[in-house]
């Protein structure tokens, strides 16, 4: 079995979430589209905010040529051979999201012809995986917070994460709207908070402070980069467990992070660091230091694969947003039933395109 055919196209769709007055999230993505000389296809995706015009010709031009007539099953191989041809420095962004699309395209094709799921050859450690929604975005007011958590709370969810480090009065308001929602929604339901690289270490600090009697699950990419060093220290300054690695594109950066100490949750995205070949010898490194594997950075339905699949998988991430493009992206995608999603049954990533709304989202001019 050879890959014969690498194809790739940007699509850009606006999608609904609760008590906004129109649909306002708008989510970009770049997806692949594997094809084998005996006719398996395989399909694969990466966000398409991050320079999309640069990962698409990636795909198709640069890595897509590379593993040409290679057997899709040895992603070791294919990994090995796309690092020598276009990353010998081991720089992440664009060259990490299209190795992602395409070795996601990989497992698909390689499920697909053993019969298996992506979770399945992952390891099989469960057909499911607990799932957790993010409701919390920076456009609700103090009022629309509170009444967000309340509907997600009102249909049995409980595990909710909302976004901090966004509001122009700082992290004293994030921590107003921490603890109303806490208020809110009562102890009985985790809460987690994501602050997507916004804060400075000390603004970090002092926002963990204020909410430490909130009973936080995790807090979720802290500061600045990712920054390492910060990241330890204020891990052993706060009683809150910190999560980070959604946007890291290799494993090196997944070691530092856990050797060092920053974390106590990792979170490698299929979509962005590399694919599954990369977030599983992740998730290995992590058993070895006691650490859980846990989804951030949305993509339930790829990364959900990696949470069942693995001894250490924890939680996959139901962003509402992401949630609704995969409504869009795919025909019936599985959904969250009583706090938990089933792998489907179907062999690969068990998923199968809608390809009418694929043409009508395709953007194909950049202008």
């Amino acid at each position: 079995m050879k890959i014969k055919s690498v194809k790739a196209t940007f699509h850009d769709l606006i999608v609904p979430v609760p008590l906004f007055e129109r649909p306002t999230i708008r989510r970009q993505v770049v997806f692949c589209e594997v094809e084998t000389d005996n006719g398996l296809v395989g399909h694969g995706l990466t966000g398409g905010q991050y320079l999309p015009y640069g990962v698409v010709p990636a795909i198709e031009r640069h890595v897509g040529e590379t593993v040409m007539d290679m057997d899709p099953r040895d992603t070791e191989a294919i990994h090995e051979k796309v690092w020598w041809a276009h990353n010998q420095r081991s720089m992440t962004g664009v060259v990490s999201a299209a190795l992602s699309a395409i070795d996601i395209a990989c497992w698909d094709i390689h499920g697909k012809h053993t019969g298996r799921t992506v979770a399945q050859l992952l390891g099989g450690h469960r057909d499911w995986a607990a799932a957790y929604v993010t409701f919390g975005f920076h456009q609700y007011d103090r009022e629309q917070i509170v009444e967000a958590a309340k509907i997600q709370t009102a249909k049995g969810v409980t595990r909710l994460k909302m976004v901090v480090g966004v509001h122009e009065k700082g992290w004293r308001e994030d921590a107003w709207r921490v603890k109303a929602v806490r208020d809110a929604i009562g102890e009985d339901v985790d809460l987690m908070i994501d602050a997507n690289y916004k804060f400075a270490p000390v603004e970090a600090k002092l926002l963990c402070r204020a909410i430490e009697d909130c009973n936080i699950t995790w807090f979720e990419e802290p500061m600045y980069a990712n920054d390492i060093r910060a990241m330890a220290d204020l891990r052993n300054s706060t009683c809150i467990p910190l999560a980070a690695g959604q946007m890291e594109g290799h494993r090196w950066r997944f070691r530092e992070l856990v050797e060092r100490h920053a974390v106590d949750f990792i979170q490698p995205n299929v979509c962005y660091n590399g694919g599954y070949t990369e977030s599983q010898k992740v998730a290995h490194m992590a058993q070895t230091f006691n650490v859980m594997v846990t989804n951030g950075g949305g993509w339930p339905l790829h990364n959900m694969h990696v949470i069942a699949g693995m001894m250490n998988g924890y939680w996959v991430e139901y962003h509402l947003g992401m949630q609704e493009t995969g409504e869009r992206l795919f025909i019936d995608p599985p959904r969250p039933i009583d706090n938990k999603v089933h792998i489907p049954d179907a062999p690969g990533l068990g998923l199968t395109p809608n390809w009418d709304s694929l043409n009508d989202s395709q953007v194909k001019d950049p202008e």
